[in-house]
């Protein structure tokens, strides 16, 4: 049979089955270009978005870490402060980057608790973030003034037994981790205090230490320096296991709250559509960062916990944080400052 006389459709598939090896070899070949892309990460510097002033506790953490996985990756890490409403300007400006693991987001708390306290919500961590790792947790404290007559955790439950509403409390804001710790705490131990919102740590620890106030929920590290001056009294310490910091203070879980938990805990975030050989690359550099005594004795300096650990189990941390975080905004109808 001739080329004329070649049966009907006969060109038709003869021309499908090259488009196909076409397509199926470009396929293979940008397959190619990004793993070699990936095998080469990184290539320039990487940078640590931080939702917050410098020298903060978050600044402190990115810090330390980015400077250790500098070394290891082979690349400079640049922290870049972004501060501003809620530390939601930097969480939006790392979504919104390129997916290609050079803009990575140093959060805390709030990324979980933003969700629910801005409205509309400002994006869904869950959705246009790919974790990479947890890095570590500092305690949230409850601390009262040595001169406000309550030197004990069950004289405050007392008191506020007693006298609902009675007992007024500083945090650094509405919504803050430290103010989310004590609506949880109040639910728990089935009582009420008087919540008295401030504009960062500093301002409410001074309040409380001048008297206005008898009592201060803040992260350990903003209440290490008063504390040892002997201007605070912590009475106890939200976190699973007591602080280095504050060894003789007893955790909520020994003062008859079982399985009670609140930290300020600290993680590294990429955009969603972040490969995952860059991630698991990350990861990788992260938890090896982690083990280097030098890390863990500044993290530790600063009040927190190193907790190494997989993108999976930060996952499943941020998953839970969101939904306690949403429950107990909606709840207590808490609003952002």
């Amino acid at each position: 049979m001739t080329e004329r006389q070649a049966r009907p459709g006969t060109a038709t598939r003869t021309r499908r089955q090259a488009l196909l090896q076409t397509a199926g070899a470009l396929a293979a070949f940008s397959w190619g270009q990004a793993t070699q892309a990936q095998a080469g990460y990184p290539t320039k510097p990487v940078h640590f978005v931080v939702g917050y002033p410098a020298g903060g506790a978050v600044d402190i953490v990115g810090r330390t870490v980015g400077q250790a996985m500098s070394t290891i990756l082979g690349q400079p890490v640049i922290v870049d402060n972004k501060p501003g409403a809620g530390s939601n300007i930097a969480i939006k400006s790392v979504i919104d980057s390129p997916a290609d693991g050079y803009n990575l987001l140093v959060a805390a708390n709030a990324l979980a608790a933003n969700m629910a306290l801005y409205q509309p919500a400002p994006f869904d961590a869950e959705r246009d973030l790919a974790p990479v790792g947890l890095i570590g947790r500092v305690p949230v404290v409850l601390a009262v003034n040595p001169a406000a007559g309550i030197d004990t955790l069950a004289q405050l439950l007392k008191t506020a037994k007693d006298k609902p509403g009675s007992v007024n409390y500083a945090t650094p804001g509405n919504g803050s981790t430290p103010h989310l710790a004590v609506e949880l705490f109040e639910r728990a131990a089935g009582v009420q205090l008087a919540h008295v919102p401030y504009r960062g740590g500093g301002p409410a620890i001074t309040d409380v230490v001048g008297g206005q106030l008898p009592m201060v929920a803040v992260n350990a590290l903003e209440a290490v320096a008063q504390v040892r001056a002997g201007r605070l009294k912590v009475l106890a310490v939200m976190s699973a296991k007591r602080s280095s910091l504050f060894p003789e203070a007893p955790t909520l879980a020994e003062s008859g709250f079982a399985g009670f938990e609140a930290s300020v805990w600290y993680g590294l975030l990429a955009p969603a559509a972040t490969p995952k050989p860059v991630l698991a690359q990350l990861n990788a550099a992260l938890q090896k960062a982690l083990a280097q005594k030098d890390v863990r004795d500044k993290l530790s300096a600063a009040g927190g916990e190193v907790e190494p650990g997989s993108a999976e189990a930060f996952a499943t941390l941020l998953h839970k944080e969101r939904a306690r975080y949403d429950q107990a905004i909606r709840t207590g109808n808490i609003k952002p400052d």
